[in-house]
This record gives C-alpha cells, structure tokens and sequence, in this order.
C-alpha cells in the first residue's frame, strides 16, 4: 500500500513496512472530493485505513476541528491534545511519506510516519509557511473494545499517545478543501492581484458569500502585503452576508465614503466570489449602492492584459525564429533582422498601448554575456545593451506586465544577482532578504505583482511593489515541496507554477503558490532543465491549460503533445545541406 506522497527526500511511492504481524495492506485508490472526513468507525480495524482517516479528522470548519480529531483519541489520552478556539485553530498541513507499523506484546500497534512540514493552515483559509520542524510523528493505535473482553472488529479503533497538534495530510487538503482565489488591489490601485485561500467542503455553498468577505475584511496573506492593499483600517462586516436566489446582500462597517473605493471594492468582491452569478447589493453602514450584476462587472473589468492566443518563437542559430504547430497562430518575428544576431534566449511581451518589448540575453566579446532591450509599435528596429564587460551568466529576461502607459520593467539574473532592467536595458540591482545570495531563476507573474525566486537551491514567491518608479520584492516565502533542486520555473496559472527539479530524477511539476498542491507533469525527462517557459492562464481568458515549454540536454520540447521540437517546426530557416546534422531549436518562449 501506498500511504502518501512524496516529500523532500521522502519517496514518491513507497510500501508500508510491518514489523511483527500486521493488518492487510489496501490499494490505494482515485481521490474522490467530499465535504465531511470519515468517521472514526469507518475504517473498522483497518490500521491502514484507519491512520489514513485519523490525518483527515481535522478538515472541515475550524470550531469543531478538536472535536473531531478527539473523536479518534482513546478516552484515556483526550486530555493530551489541548483544545484551541476560534481564529487560534490552525493545522499542521503535512505531506506524508512512508508508514511504519509494529504489533505490541500487547496487541496495541505503535505507527511511525514520516512527513515533510507544508504550512499551517489558519481559520482565515490561508496556509502559512510551517512552524514545526518534526520529520515523523508516532502514536500508537488500539482496538476500541481492547478493555471490553470481546475484541469486536465493529468497534473500531482508537488512537493512544496522540500528537499534541493537529495533523492534516495534503491529500486531505485536496479532498476535503476547495481552493479559491480571491483579489486584492494592487499598491498603486491599478489591478487586482490573486490571493490562494482553502474553503472546507463542509461550508455550504450559501456561506460562501460570507467567508469570502471576511477573507477580504481579515487582509492579504502575510507574504503578498507588501505588493497589494487591503480594506480600510476597521472595516468590519455588519450581520452576516445574506442571499439567495441570485442576490446577496453585503453590509460593512467601513471608513470613508470616496465612491470610487467603494466602486473598487465591488470589482474586487465580484473577481473574489470566483464565477458566483447573480445580484449584489452592497451597503457602507446601512447605504445602499446600486445593485450590480456580478458577472456583468467581471466582464466588463478584465484581470490582466492578456492574449487569447499566445505564438510560439525559439532561437536557431543565434536568432529568433517562430515555431509552427498544427491549430496554433504562427506570426512573424517582431524584430528587425539586422537586430535579430546573436541571441541566446529572449522574452518578447506585448505593452497596455500594443507596443512590442523586447529583452534579449545575447552573446558579448569575450565568452561574456549582455542584456540587449528594445520597444516598438509594429517591430523592433533599435536595441540597448547594458553596459560594463558582460556577465559570465544572464537568465532568460521577464517583464512585469502594467496596465497603464508607464515605462515598462523587468526583472533578469545576472551572476547570482537579481537586477531590474528598463526599457534602456540600464540595470539596477534589488537587494533580497534571503539565506543565500546566489539567485539562479526569476518567473514573473501575468499580474505583474508577484514573482517566482530560485535561490540557493530553494524555491520562493515574493510580492512586488512598483510604487515610486522603482521595484522592491517584499520578504520572500519559501515553497516546501516535493522537487529538490530546482532549476527551473515559472507561472502557470495564476495560483500555480510550474517547475523543474528532481524526485529522484529530473521532473516537472505542477505547484500551487503555497507549495501545497502538486501534480506531476513529466517525471521521466532523464536529463536536467535549463530553461522553462509556460503560457500563464487566467479567468479573464478561458483558454487551455498546461502549455509549457523546456529545454533540457540541448534539445527543446513542448507539452500537449509532449514532444521533441525539431528543426522541421522552426520557420524561416535555409535547408540543411545533406551530410549536415542540424542545429537544435532552444530557449522556446510564448508571445502573449
């Protein structure tokens, strides 16, 4: 049996191992959602089961998550895990990895598991970075009836010796948990940025309204409120928020009456309550504001600055090129050929006004590399190069999306650096508060708001503040996952990432921005990635997920279908005479 996945060194799949007698091992089977944990009795004496149920208990809504778990604990052992209330419940969120189970002398079962600490999952549906640093737990487990005489299989089992926290595995969180997105408005009130928040199944779809408004009344999570703002000082929600039927009511207790905050605040909440349709009518201190259509406001306010229908480029002997699929858009490059010389890897955006922004890593004098920038409206005909000798490494460039006609900006990894570029390629450095220096990966979210780190070998998110012309990156947060190593990464979607490593051997991955919530995309990629790129989806634009593009050992592939990306899909190229083994197509990249 598989008990559960995978954790930094812990193995991805691994079989439970039994000292003395113990109970049958079970297959694992398809997570199925539900909205309450089984019962202590369901598993019967299953041990297997039975711990499997024991590590789900505490899903569900925070006032009663004691409750629950206690239900499992033995009598005799209730008082060892002391109860908390309220705002104070939080979970000890852990993904697990293999089980140990050893039969007593005296019929009881001592179980030893090893985990990997994800976060703790607070009252207010935000998971935060993890405080407890165990790398297994034991308890012991008992028959129900143990004192009774007869051992009746019916009775179930308890646990003895419990934890003094509460546990939640990460397929719980899966199961039992929805995740949502809800929106803050970025520093300079410019647009909305996505927060992740985890809603029990067990709250009913009419609370739903509440809880997403006492998640925005309650602020941003920690990590992001450097880049966004949140209500006004002491706004509280007046009653609960009522509604049914296609129309909710919203009453708050909220200082100031600018109508355009408030005009704001609306955007912000019909964006936070996902595709929720229907009327809302909110209310500032008993006023009414006229009734909006929730769906009528989402499409009328876009998230992001987003194409529907991204194009795919990569470099071919030191130029870009485009990259044809079949039932894809192919355009040309926007580039000037007498600019389009020596690139190594490049990103290519496209502005609020339609401007083309070009930033380009492109080989100097000396084995020593520059970053080469330009703009324009159809085609770019100019680069800047930043100045000095060159760098002996430069990442693949990023820029960060606005939605107005400001200057554009970027962020770029220079020898372990991280440095902000502008639209003249002059390069500024950004100090970054963490262990190590050595920065190695940079992935811009599509808000513009929020970045992907890869330093010292860890995986980060940091919020950006674009405030006074400058960038700052806000404390960043470290991700706990399954890949060691990583190499590579960027945004998916935009609760998502994706990212190279190793589980074992070289992968890709699927993570959510709190690093709870893996998929595995490749697992079998035998070579390590150097580059990375993803095409960002988003609900302004219903468009298919998954696209990703990587290279690694020197040859470049796509996803959906996962393949090679030979020569044949580079446009624009000479025939290779015969006898000539051809270049490799590298660095893909996405136009959006």
């Amino acid at each position: 049996m598989v008990l559960l996945g995978a954790g930094c060194g812990i193995p991805a799949q691994s079989e439970v191992r039994v000292d003395g007698k113990g109970s049958a091992a079970t297959e694992a089977g398809v997570i199925s959602r539900g909205s309450e944990p089984p019962t202590r009795t369901a598993a019967g004496s299953d041990n297997v089961a039975f711990v499997r149920n024991f590590l789900s208990a505490a899903s569900g809504e925070p006032d009663r998550a004691y409750e629950r778990v206690k239900a499992f604990i033995a009598p005799e052992d209730k008082s060892r895990l002391q109860d908390k209330k309220g705002s104070e419940v939080a979970l000890n969120v852990v993904r697990l990895g293999e089980a140990v189970y050893t039969l007593n002398s005296d019929s009881t079962t001592t179980v030893t598991i090893a985990v990997q600490q994800i976060g703790m999952l607070r009252a207010n549906g935000t998971l935060a970075p993890p405080v407890a640093t165990e790398t297994e737990y034991e308890f012991g487990l008992r028959s129900a009836s143990f004192n009774g005489g007869v051992n009746d299989e019916r009775a179930g089992l308890y646990v003895i010796n419990p934890p003094n926290v509460l546990l939640l595995s990460d397929t719980a969180l899966r199961q039992y948990y929805q995740d949502e997105t809800i929106y803050f408005w970025s520093s300079d009130r410019t647009r909305l940025v996505p927060d992740q928040r985890y809603r029990p199944q067990a709250v009913p779809l009419e609370r739903r309204v509440n809880e997403v408004v006492k998640w925005l009344v309650g602020g941003p999570s920690d990590w992001l409120s450097p880049g966004v703002v949140g209500l006004p000082d002491r706004t509280e929600l007046i009653n609960n928020a009522t509604g049914g039927n296609g129309r909710w009511e919203v009453n708050l207790d909220m200082s100031g009456d600018d109508q355009n905050g408030i005009d704001q605040l609306i955007t912000q909440l019909a964006w936070s309550l996902g595709d929720l349709p229907g009327q809302l009518e909110l209310k500032i201190r008993n006023n009414a504001q006229p009734v909006v259509d929730l769906g009528e406001r989402r499409d009328s306010w876009a998230l992001y600055p987003h194409a529907a229908s991204p194009q795919r480029f990569g470099v071919y002997d030191g130029a870009i090129h485009p990259l044809d699929f079949e039932g894809e858009p192919s355009g040309t490059v926007p580039l000037a050929p007498e600019v389009n010389r020596n690139v190594v890897s490049a990103t290519l955006g496209l502005a609020k006004d339609r401007r083309i922004l070009a930033a380009m890593v492109v080989t100097g004098s000396k084995n020593r590399y520059q970053l080469a920038v330009g703009t324009g409206t159809e085609q770019v005909s100019v680069l800047s190069r930043s100045g000095g000798p060159g760098y002996s490494s430069i990442s693949r460039p990023v820029w960060l999306r606005t939605v107005d006609s400001r200057p554009s900006r970027g962020l770029v990894v220079a020898d372990g650096q991280l440095y902000r570029f502008d639209e003249a390629a002059r390069m500024y450095p950004v100090p970054l508060n963490l262990p190590s220096a050595a920065v190695t990966a940079v992935a811009a979210a599509l808000d513009g708001q929020r970045v992907a780190l890869i330093a010292g070998g860890r995986l980060y998110v940091a919020a950006v503040n674009l405030d006074g012309g400058g960038v700052s990156i806000g404390p960043p947060r470290e991700l706990v996952t399954s890949l060691t190593n990583p190499t590579a990464v960027d945004w998916g979607r935009e609760d998502q990432l994706v990212v190279a490593g190793s589980v074992r051997q070289p992968a890709i991955y699927e993570i959510s921005v709190d690093g709870a919530l893996e998929t595995p995309l490749r697992t079998d990629l035998g070579a390590k990635v150097n580059h990375l790129t993803a095409y960002p989806t988003n609900r302004s634009v219903r468009t298919p997920s998954g696209a990703y593009m990587y290279e690694a050992n020197g040859v470049a592939y796509r996803s959906s279908p996962s393949e090679r990306i030979d020569p044949s899909r580079v446009r624009g190229i000479a025939p290779v005479p015969a006898g000539v083994r051809p270049s490799n197509p590298s660095a893909p990249f996405f136009l959006y």
